[in-house]
Parts: C-alpha cells; structure tokens; sequence
C-alpha cells in the first residue's frame, strides 16, 4: 500500500446522520435517506417520534434500507417500545437501542428512549437513567462515546425554547455521570439544530431535517 493511501485511510472520518420527530412523514424520510446516500454516511441513527400517535409506520425505515444504510433507532414518546423492536423485526438492518449500545470500531453508541412526558412509552427520571447506565457498561472503553435520547436533558439551553416539554434530570444526570463526547436527542422541534456543550459533552437538537456529525 502506497504511502498516500495509509494517510487517507487514516484521515477517513466516520459520518452518521441524525434525526428525529418524522412523525410518519414518508416524504421526509425519503428526503433524509436521499442526505444519507448523497453524503456516504456510515451510519444513520433515529432519536425517536418515527410515528405519530403510533400511526403511519409505512415507508419511515424502509428507504433507509433501500439506500444499504446501517440504522439504529430507539422510540420517542409516540411509539411503544414494542412498534420500535417490531419494525427491527421486520428490517434486520435496523436495531433498537433503548437500554442498549452498539459498537462500530472505536465508536461505542448506546441510547434510551422515551420522555418524561406523552402518550406513549413514558419513562420515570430513574428509569431513564438506569437504562442509559445499562446501555454505556458494554461500551465505556470505546475510545468515542455517543448517547441517544429523544428527550433532551434538564437545565439545557434547548429547554429554554419550549414552555411546555421539560428537560429531562435522568438525561441530565447521566450526562454529567458518563460524560459521553456527544450527546443527540431530539423532541424539541423548535430547538433542531441547536448545539451547546455540559461538561465536555457537545449536545445536539438534531431536529426533523438532520444533522450530519463527523468523527
């Protein structure tokens, strides 16, 4: 292998792409698959709200894996945790990591879904918490560390965009505890695309358009 081409090796970054609250918009999801295979992303995660009210699951997943993308995803507060695992069922492409972490090389990504508040899959504080200890065990040794929630964290500039949906303390509490380098959630639609720093942990409002994260 020449010289030149140990350096661009080297140099190659790991591209993901993030979004959340599609809400069942199949347009949008075709629009962000378009993103996803236009930017050769390695990666597409989904932080939750696929749904609305858990309705209008058809085409959310499946242009992804038309586009031959990786995807993880993990439920927002209008799906259950049941409609997440089933539609991984359905695609094995795509995997659910709510209380769970996935490692990709030095990478290691861990999540939980949910929200404080909702129709569905409604989580205590505690809860959450618990499940993104859960989730971090298997890859704390990763060299890059990224935690995934729908609901954004507590006392978080993207708290302040909203009047009505509160940060999240159990979000807030394992940031602080963990110190994940890069925390995505989403839920706050007024907040997309907001980034901001707790501790050393860069937080990002990926927001229903997306936002492309190199590492």
């Amino acid at each position: 292998m020449k010289q030149k081409d140990k350096v661009m090796q080297k140099s190659k970054k790991f591209k993901i792409l993030a979004a959340g609250d599609l809400h069942g918009d199949a347009s949008l999801a075709n629009k962000l698959a378009e993103t996803a295979k236009k930017e050769n992303v390695d990666l597409v995660i989904l932080t939750g709200d696929l749904t609305f009210i858990e309705q209008s699951t058809r085409g959310i997943l499946s242009p992804f894996v038309k586009a031959k993308k990786k995807v993880l995803i993990i439920p927002g507060n209008h799906e259950t945790i049941a409609t997440a695992d089933f539609l991984t069922q359905i695609y094995p492409d795509v995997k659910n990591i709510h209380g769970y972490s996935v490692k990709f090389g030095d990478i290691g990504i861990f999540g939980a879904g949910g929200a404080n508040i909702g129709p569905f899959s409604r989580m205590k504080e505690s809860e959450l918490y618990r499940l993104l200890l859960k989730g971090f065990y298997d890859i704390k040794d990763s060299k890059v560390k990224i935690m995934v929630t729908h609901v954004h964290p507590s006392n978080s500039l993207i708290e302040r965009f909203t009047s009505f949906f509160k940060g999240s303390y159990g979000v807030e509490r394992a940031i602080k505890k963990l110190s994940p380098d890069i925390a995505l959630c989403s839920h706050v639609h007024e907040a997309s695309g907001i980034e901001e720093k707790i501790g050393i942990t860069k937080v990002i409002s990926v927001g229903r358009m997306g936002k492309i994260i190199e590492i």
